[in-house]
């Protein structure tokens, strides 16, 4: 498939053509969903913890005698019948994150970026080079070229003027090709890559 390749000027750069193996797949919900909630997972902290009948401060001392009471048998106020006892199997501390396949997150992000392509919201832009790091400068920019919420994807490595002027910028951020993800691609309305991180995204998804 071939797209209009731009500037941030808005002008026109040329035309590249974009691997169908990559761009021109058609999308499957079922295959992002299970890509995105094993990323979310990954990043979920999973530090709830609460007291369990060994961890509470309490006496050991027997509470009551055994026998002739007319209650309950019982030996410990830590128990998780009384206040303040411990939590009977509560929540401990543990990792979320489970395994994926590298070849089937591999094949993720080459739906989340077909999806991108597809639905009319990807854009080629020739380079994301500032000559001053200014926010002013690259917020002109993207008033002009229409961009609300963007993730915009550089090729090795992000010009350092484009990255500290997106700083302050809300809704505007940029990964380097490395970074690329199917969270970030999905969670942004519009997607923008570079020359650069087309070739680098090509070579990464052979």
């Amino acid at each position: 498939m071939k797209l209009d390749v731009i500037k941030l000027d808005a002008g026109k750069a040329g035309e590249i053509e974009l691997s169908d193996d990559i761009f021109g797949l058609e999308p499957r919900a079922d295959i992002l969903h299970r890509v995105v909630r094993w990323q979310r997972a990954a990043a979920q902290q999973g530090t709830h913890s609460v007291l369990g009948k060994s961890d509470v401060s309490y006496s050991t001392k027997k509470i009551y005698r055994q026998k002739g009471t007319g209650g309950a048998r019982h030996g410990s106020k830590k128990a998780p019948i009384f206040r303040h006892g411990g939590v009977y199997k509560g929540p401990t501390p543990r990792s979320h994150a489970h395994d994926l396949t590298k070849k089937f997150r591999v094949l993720g992000l080459k739906h989340a970026l077909s999806a991108k392509a597809k639905a009319g919201n990807l854009v080629v832009l020739e380079s994301a080079d500032l000559a001053e790091a200014k926010t002013k400068l690259l917020a002109k920019a993207a008033k002009e070229l229409g961009w609300k919420k963007v993730l915009v994807i550089d090729g090795a490595e992000v010009n350092e003027n484009f990255l500290v002027a997106s700083r302050n910028l809300e809704g505007l951020d940029i990964l380097p090709s490395i970074g690329a993800n199917v969270y970030d691609i999905l969670k942004r309305d519009t997607l923008v890559i570079t020359k650069a991180g087309v070739e680098a995204l090509e070579a990464r998804l052979k």
